[in-house]
């Protein structure tokens, strides 16, 4: 069996390791070609060029480089329509994947894959009836999804998300961060502005001013920063003036396990992070760490994504639990006053989360099979109708 996987971001590329874990479980002899990033990479993928790439968020940071993305877009389907695999899997990234699938479906009959059904719950509904014409089948990460996808055509799937059968990092593995870190016995602050270029630029500036607010009578508290790969020296160089001495978590000198190994305990000893809207926040959930999420776009997308928007909060924890408990600071309300004092809110009650944390987690699937192997069950399965 040949599988050709595309991911754009850090979020898919774990999304696609653990589906491909899962069909090497159920296929010992499927064959992998495609782009993807350093977990899927060490699941034996070659990416046909590197991820970072694709990992651009908003319209006006996606114009400057429309016409590379178009020539990628081009180069990706002909890649697929010159090997003919088995199967097409685009993870996430829509304006991405499902341009490279409708050049694939336009000259072939290619079975294709969407992992993460898009949010047409939250915002332009009509997505899902673009969608049907290139996508077959739609892994979804979310229970209350698939009716959405099926309604316009499609075959879905609930499989649950990864971070359910990730390991919840034990007591040993923080004193050992603590230890690696030279962090002692410091209250921990995580932030956390985001994993592509554009989002760091513009979140760690805010992010900076309103940890500096909050730590102005907390002097004692250190400021931990997980990066991704491609993005280190990037934020290493946005965070150096900032209160609390922070420490960049540095995966590039790790292997990719020992790397996510060392990020679930950075999490787990945190006594409260600041992150940008995203995978992130069920990340945090996975190991109980009280959050409040913050995010802006450039004016032009707010402007459009003010119109579009149908809900009153994009956070998956919130979204999946059915409850508001952990604060946003989004678009107008990202600002570092107003950030400052949801960290302070949160930081005085920080077991008023866990409950809505434990929730999410359930609902996703945690005790049950792993996500991954349920995605490449149902993969399987569709294929085999």
């Amino acid at each position: 069996m040949r599988v050709f996987l595309v991911a754009g971001e850090p979020s898919g590329d774990r999304l696609g390791a653990a589906l491909m874990e899962g069909l090497q479980t159920l296929v010992p002899e499927v064959q992998f070609d495609g782009v993807g990033g350093p977990l899927m990479q060490a699941r034996g993928l070659a990416s046909r060029f590197p991820m970072s790439e694709l990992s651009i968020m908003g319209l006006v940071e996606v114009l400057p480089k429309f016409f590379h993305l178009k020539r990628r877009i081009a180069e990706t389907a002909q890649v697929v329509l010159d090997t003919q695999p088995d199967v097409l899997i685009t993870i996430d990234s829509p304006d991405f994947s499902l341009r490279v699938a409708k050049l694939v479906k336009a000259s072939s009959s290619i079975r294709t894959v969407h992992y993460v059904a898009p949010s047409v719950w939250a915002w332009r509904p009509g997505r899902a009836d673009k969608m049907a014409k290139v996508i077959d089948h739609v892994l979804a990460l979310l229970p209350f999804e698939p009716p959405y996808m099926e309604r316009a055509g499609m075959e879905c799937d609930f499989v649950g998300h990864p971070v359910v059968n990730e390991p919840i990092a034990s007591n040993q593995d923080v004193e050992k961060f603590r230890a690696d870190h030279d962090l002692g016995d410091a209250p921990i602050i995580l932030a956390l502005p985001g994993s592509r270029r554009g989002e760091v630029e513009r979140l760690a500036p805010i992010f900076g001013a309103a940890l500096g607010s909050f730590l102005n009578d907390r002097p004692e508290t250190r400021v931990v920063v997980p990066a991704v790969a491609h993005m280190v020296d990037a934020v290493a160089e946005q965070v150096r003036d900032w209160s609390g001495r922070p420490i960049v978590i540095d995966p590039r000198e790790l292997p990719s396990d020992d790397a996510q190994a060392q990020k679930r305990a950075g999490f787990a000893a945190a006594d409260l992070a600041l992150a940008a809207s995203g995978t992130v926040s069920l990340e945090l959930a996975a190991q109980a760490t009280p959050m409040v999420i913050a995010y802006n776009l450039n004016w032009l997308t707010t402007l459009i994504a003010k119109r579009m928007v149908k809900l009153d909060t994009v956070t998956l924890v919130n979204l999946v639990s059915d409850t508001h408990a952990v604060p946003e600071c989004l678009l107008d309300d990202c600002q570092p006053d107003k950030i400052a004092a949801a960290l302070e809110q949160v930081a005085a009650t920080p077991a008023a989360q866990h409950q809505a944390m434990a929730t999410t987690m359930e609902r996703l699937g945690r005790g049950g099979e792993a996500p991954g192997l349920r995605a490449a069950r149902a993969v399987l399965d569709r294929m085999n109708a």
